[in-house]
C-alpha cells in the first residue's frame, strides 16, 4: 500500500473517519522480546524463558510484553502516512490500550490505523487514532490503542 500524504491540517481533516491503512506484517521474534526485555528490566519468565513456557504456558511459547506491542506503533504509522511538510513529531498521549490477545514469540503483527479525529492545537495538528494490533491467523487482535499524537508541519 502507498502511504497517505498528508502536507496541511486540512489534509488530516479529510481523512477524518476513514482507515489511514494497514501495513506489511512485521516478525517478533524471540530475538526482539529479549532485546526488550534488556532495554526495560522486564524479564518475566513468560517473555524470555523458553524452555519454562515449552512445559507451562498455553501454546507452550513465550510471549511478546504488551507493552513492547504498544511500542511499535511509532514505527508501523511511519509507513502508513507521509508528511513532507513535517518539522517533528511529538507522542502526546493515549486515550485507552487494551491488551486482548497475546503475541507468541515468532508471530508476524501488523497494524491497522483509522484517524478519529484532526485539529489544530498549540501550533500543530493533533490527531487522534485509533490504532489495532492484529496477528496474522488470528482474528481477535493483539491490541486496540486511541493515540494522540502532535505533527508540527511547516506552515502550520
Amino acid at each position: 500500500m502507498n502511504p497517505r500524504i498528508v502536507r496541511t491540517i486540512e489534509d488530516a481533516k479529510a481523512l477524518i473517519g476513514q482507515e489511514i491503512g494497514v501495513t506489511d506484517w512485521v516478525l517478533v521474534d524471540q530475538q526482539r522480546i529479549d532485546r526488550f526485555a534488556e532495554a526495560t528490566d522486564d524479564h518475566q519468565w513468560i517473555h524470555v524463558d523458553t524452555a519454562r513456557a515449552r512445559s507451562e504456558m498455553p501454546g507452550g511459547q513465550t510471549i511478546a510484553h504488551g507493552y513492547l506491542v504498544l511500542s511499535l506503533l511509532p514505527a508501523l504509522m511511519d509507513k502508513l502516512v507521509t508528511m513532507p511538510t513535517l518539522q517533528r513529531a511529538i507522542n502526546y498521549g493515549l486515550n485507552k490500550v487494551r491488551f486482548k490477545n497475546p503475541v507468541p514469540a515468532g508471530s508476524r503483527v501488523r497494524l491497522r490505523s483509522v484517524l478519529l479525529q484532526a485539529q489544530k492545537r498549540a501550533g500543530a495538528l493533533q490527531v487522534i487514532l485509533e490504532n489495532t494490533i492484529e496477528i496474522e491467523g488470528q482474528a481477535k487482535p493483539a491490541c486496540v490503542a486511541e493515540v494522540i499524537a502532535l505533527y508540527f508541519l511547516d506552515g502550520s
